[in-house]
């Protein structure tokens, strides 16, 4: 494992191991880029450039979107800081900007923590970590918690990786989404209700071409396993695995994420604990005990064209 000076993600740590490649940055625990075998697996982020769209940052203690900023806590309501100015919402948790610590290193792996400590709408002090661990196809990705307060905290946690296969246009893939329930959202992006996917255009079980999809759609029921694929003309797959805590996903169909060659198509495959606005609705929201600990994974791997997958 290598470090480099600090940029706009903060100190550059690579980790490297049997033709396995990602780079990782210290802020908002940003997954940069991961290649297996020479293969671009996540949409590369540009040098010395903060994460656009989110892209490949850690979400804690919530993933999304928590509506007005406000939600109750023993009947008196919390206000958390906007964040998402133009809806009026706070998103994506409250590290997106936090410089982690290098807790633990190996040339194949890193395990970084940041503290959340009481703050503008979250009475509580959390102490969190990722770890991204090199598998020989591709990395696993396990997220943690312990609470330090004196009274259980609510918490959920997601991730904002963008994937592609290789050098194989966006447009060209297709995607399938094991998830049996679809969340319909109001103009500001928060849910407004839940329906079965079945008989919709969000029935994405058996795949669907990518330059067909327009989305921006949050996802439950998903069902443990392999959760989201992106598969090219080849066979060639990329595959987002979660365990049995990640029910939840967002799809994000980006149609100007920035590359050097100018903006493009790219998609979003969001594992999220919670569903959106999971303070105030309570969906997939986990009570984590003074003193408890939690963690739980989720797996992106690579498939060659022509190979099955378990």
């Amino acid at each position: 494992m290598t470090a480099s000076r600090p940029s706009a993600t903060g100190r550059s740590i690579v980790l490297s191991a049997a033709g396995v490649r990602a780079e990782i940055g210290t802020v908002a625990a940003v997954l940069r880029s991961l290649t297996v075998g020479g293969i671009a697996v996540t949409e590369p982020l540009p040098a010395g450039t903060a994460p656009p769209m989110a892209a490949g940052i850690v979400l804690a203690p919530w993933p999304n979107r928590v509506r007005d900023a406000v939600w109750m806590l023993d009947g008196r309501p919390q206000q958390l800081d906007i964040t998402e100015v133009s809806r009026s919402n706070a998103i994506h948790g409250l590290l997106r900007n936090t410089d982690y610590e290098v807790r633990a290193q190996a040339p194949d792996s890193v395990t970084l923590g940041a503290l959340i400590p009481p703050q503008h709408g979250w009475p509580f002090l959390l102490d969190t970590w990722v770890r991204y661990e090199l598998r020989a196809d591709g990395l696993a990705v396990t997220h943690g918690v312990v609470n330090h307060s004196d009274r259980p905290a609510p918490y959920a946690v997601g991730a904002h990786p963008y994937f592609r296969v290789g050098a194989v246009a966006v447009e060209r893939l297709e995607l399938a989404v094991a998830a049996t329930t679809y969340y319909e959202v109001d103009a500001r992006m928060n849910p407004v209700a839940e329906h079965s996917v079945e008989g919709t255009p969000y029935d994405l079980r058996l795949g669907a071409a990518l330059a067909d999809l327009t989305l921006d759609t949050p996802f439950g029921g998903v069902v443990p396993g392999v959760a989201a694929r992106l598969t090219a003309p080849d066979g060639a797959r990329v595959e987002l695995v979660l365990d049995d805590d990640w029910r939840y996903l967002q799809v994000f169909t980006a149609k100007d994420f920035p590359r050097p060659a100018g903006p493009g198509l790219a998609v979003a495959l969001e594992p999220m604990t919670a569903a959106p606005d999971a303070l105030n609705s309570g969906d997939g929201l986990r009570c984590v005990e003074p003193g408890e600990t939690w963690e739980g994974r989720w797996i992106v791997r690579f498939v060659p064209g022509g190979t099955d997958s378990d």
